[in-house]
């Protein structure tokens, strides 16, 4: 039999906040995390947006010269310290902590990364011109995407297995799905999951904004350049941060009281086999992603009634998700609320789908569906249900139930079904 995967613990460093609570509260209050690039580097750009992590001495904002010392900053990037103080929250936030042996080797971690930080290839390239000797010894560590997941590991002493994906956008989602199959399927019974991104930089703006991909039309008013399903979208903002989550087998997570959010019920992944960086135009492979994740619930299609969308805030891809989500649930759309966040803290890339899953748990728990911001013009005619700049009840009667999407450049897709607890 299949065992059950709850959720245990949560953390996140991300643009609305540092912590669980602040992120959550400015979300919902429909605050918005992106801010103006007015950095030289960024004068002649496009885009000269984005949504960057607080820094500053206040709780909800970070001083990572604070959180660690100058020597351990060396050995990672900034993506990989966001995901360990996210894992501190999380594993704090799930009184889970183990010092014992059985219970590490028990205790796995699945988190990834999108990208490498370019700013550290670019400056470790221009060290290696004045001699071999210049080249930091921690350049490589830095840059592999297994090293969040390696550093957590290593920091705690977790034993069980030890996993990173790298599926572009797609990356978080799918951390939490593999770490969802290692504890469904008996090889572990804890794992900490997720993903973090760190690669806001003038190559890495300049690189999407040759893609046409970022929001080059707001750059004087940055909290409405992100906006989700709305006719005047113009394409996302990049983000950074880091969100884990503390997966847990149902009764493991019984015998210790362990806190509960809710339950992961099932993952699905597709790929388009279609383009490079545009999502296919008959949405087949976010079709099938959300088809596997239902069919790997084992639930019925009207169980669900929130689909916290992708939604990157790009011409194409919002309108072929959505005709996407109305081919999935037929008759039942008129039932579906959609939304997505990312109007209030940009596209984190490799964080985006393990933020939202994040969010998803928390719109569960409190009965609430998280707003889209800038959604003052729906470009789409259809059955389905929106959220438009303020947060709304999700009443009902019944267990809650939400689908989580998350796709990436190269046809990479992944959808989570979340639900309510019910024992």
């Amino acid at each position: 039999m299949r065992r059950r995967v709850v959720v245990t613990g949560l953390g996140t460093v991300c643009p609305l906040g540092v912590g669980v609570k602040s992120a959550w509260g400015a979300l919902i209050s429909g605050k918005c995390g992106i801010r103006e690039l007015r950095e030289p580097e960024y004068e002649k750009l496009p885009c000269r947006v984005a949504a960057l992590v607080p820094k500053g001495p206040s709780p909800s904002e970070l001083d990572l010269t604070k959180k660690f010392t100058a020597s351990e900053l060396r050995t990672m990037c900034p993506a990989t310290a966001y995901a360990l103080l996210a894992a501190e929250e999380a594993l704090s936030d799930a009184n889970w902590l183990p010092e014992n042996e059985t219970d590490k080797r028990d205790t796995g971690v699945a988190v990834g990364i999108g990208m490498i930080d370019l700013v550290d290839v670019c400056t470790t390239y221009e060290a290696l011109k004045k001699g071999y000797s210049k080249v930091s010894p921690y350049f490589v560590p830095r840059i592999l995407p297994n090293m969040a997941a390696g550093q957590i590991s290593i920091k705690y002493g977790f034993r069980g297995p030890n996993h990173a994906v790298s599926t572009a956008c797609a990356t978080g989602a799918h951390a939490i799905g593999d770490a969802y199959r290692f504890i469904s399927g008996g090889e572990t019974s804890v794992m900490v999951c997720g993903g973090a991104e760190a690669c806001i930089s003038p190559l890495a703006i300049a690189a999407f904004c040759r893609l046409r991909a970022l929001s080059t039309s707001r750059n004087d008013f940055p909290h409405e350049a992100s906006r989700p399903f709305d006719k005047d979208r113009d394409g996302f903002v990049m983000g950074e941060g880091s969100a884990i989550l503390i997966l847990e087998e149902l009764q493991h997570a019984l015998n210790r009281k362990a806190q509960i959010y809710g339950e992961i019920l099932g993952c699905g992944i597709s790929g388009d086999a279609a383009h490079l960086t545009a999502p296919s135009e008959d949405g087949v492979g976010a079709i099938l992603a959300m088809d596997r994740a239902i069919k790997n619930a084992g639930i019925n299609l009207d169980e669900i009634t929130y689909v916290n969308a992708h939604a990157t805030s790009t011409p194409r891809g919002d309108t072929i998700e959505l005709k996407a989500i109305e081919t999935v649930f037929g008759g039942h759309s008129k039932n579906i609320t959609v939304s997505s966040t990312k109007g209030a803290h940009g596209h984190l890339l490799g964080a985006a789908g393990n933020l939202e899953a994040l969010f998803t748990l928390l719109a569960i728990k409190e009965h609430v569906f998280p707003p889209t911001l800038n959604l003052s013009n729906l470009d789409f005619e259809g059955c389905l249900k929106f959220v438009p700049n303020e947060k709304k009840r999700w009443d009902g009667e019944g267990r809650r139930v939400a689908l989580k999407n998350a796709f990436g450049f190269g046809g990479t897709n992944a959808s989570l079904c979340i639900a309510e607890f019910v024992n």
